[in-house]
Formats: structure tokens, sequence, C-alpha cells
């Protein structure tokens, strides 16, 4: 998969630095020349140019590629950077970082953004799962909140612990998607026993979330 990211500074260089050990191809855009510095990711290809600057981005053939991460530390050009990608490059995913979370409700599909990643936020759903049982924490949020990545830890009294997935009385718009036990992460079969203590990860609407709590904690 061919993704472009914007900035290159610690934060668009340790995303390059993934996508490079798992096979996709990366450009990394930025416009300050002591960034760019091929030597420091071997693999990545790089550009020096201002990635607001739609000329820039022709350059660099966006059209071509499949992801583009906007990875600056000012939310402006993230902005400006995932608007120019879904319209004027009619870009299939865009990710953008948000750095201030007062700006968090700009960063939607109005903006050409399909996922938006807030380090602050998902530092404190760490917290969060790190303290929680039998709660519900949001790990992510999906389109713009029309779903959300949720994490429930299932508590020693829970009516489900012992059962079979299957007997998991889920609403309609969830689904369990991963266990995470120990150090194994399962995926979900309807023969597959529930255990205390274990991570149970779901893709939810938001109206749905209280019924996934409901269904593992109360039963």
């Amino acid at each position: 998969m061919k993704v472009a990211i914007a900035g290159a500074g610690a934060v668009g260089r340790s995303i390059a630095r993934e996508l490079i050990a798992n096979g996709h191809s990366i450009l990394l855009i930025d416009k300050n020349p002591a960034k760019i510095t091929p030597k420091r990711i071997e693999g990545a290809e790089w550009l020096l140019g201002d990635a607001c600057e739609v000329e820039n981005l022709e350059n660099a053939g966006l059209e071509e590629f499949e992801v583009v991460i906007s990875a600056t530390g000012d939310d402006k050009v993230n902005l400006v950077v995932s608007l120019l990608a879904k319209t004027e490059f009619s870009v299939r995913r865009v990710v953008a970082r948000i750095n201030h979370p007062a700006n968090e409700w700009l960063f939607t599909e109005a903006w050409g953004v399909d996922t938006a990643v807030s380090t602050p936020r998902v530092l404190a759903s760490l917290v969060e799962e790190a303290v929680s049982i039998g709660d519900v924490v949001r790990l992510f949020s999906l389109r713009e909140g029309q779903a959300n990545l949720i994490e429930i830890t299932l508590p020693d009294a829970a009516p489900c612990a012992g059962r079979p997935v299957r007997d998991l009385d889920l609403p309609q718009d969830a689904t369990l998607v991963a266990i995470v036990r120990g150090s194994r992460v399962i995926t979900p079969t309807p023969e597959e026993p529930l255990e205390p203590g274990d991570e149970l990860l779901f893709v939810a609407r938001p109206e749905s979330e209280p019924a996934v709590r409901q269904s593992v904690c109360v039963g």
C-alpha cells in the first residue's frame, strides 16, 4: 500500500518506520529541510515542500496513494492537507493527527478526515482502561463517532464468565472483535469461553454501548 505522510517530525517518522516494517511504500513530506533526512529511515521516499500547496502534492503524485496521514504538529496544517487529499486527489483514506483537544470538533468528513487521532484522548483512554473493570472505555471513534472501539474488562463476578461467546446477548449494532487474555489476542468464535479478567474489544454505535455493558456485566 502506498502511504503519504505530511510531517516528518518524530510522529511522522515513527509512523513511517512501522509501516515500512509492515511492507508498505512510504513518502514523507515536510517543508523543513532539516527534517528531510533519508538516512534516518531507509526505504522511505522524501519530498521537500509545503504539503498545504497543491503543486507540491501534484509533484508527489498524491492521486496514486491509497492513504494520506496528516501528522504535523499544527492542527491547521493537518486540516488543510486532509481537505486537499480528499477533494483534489480523491485519496481513499485520510487519517489526521489532532494536537489540541479543543480542535477535535473540526476533524470531520467536512474537512476530508476519515479517521482522527487525538493523542490526549488516546492517553486518557489508556489510563481509564488500566483502572476500570466492568466499565465501558472508549478507545477510538470511527467515522465521526458513528461507531466506537470500546473495551470492557470482564469482572470476576460477571454472569457471562465461564460461558461461551455465543451466550452474549449483544445489540444489533455491536460486535465483539477481539479478546485480550494475558499476552494472547484471541479471535472470538461462538464456542470460545469467556474468562474473568478478559479484555473484550467491541465495535459499537454509541447508543448501543449501555446494552453492550448490560450483556457483559449484568447478563
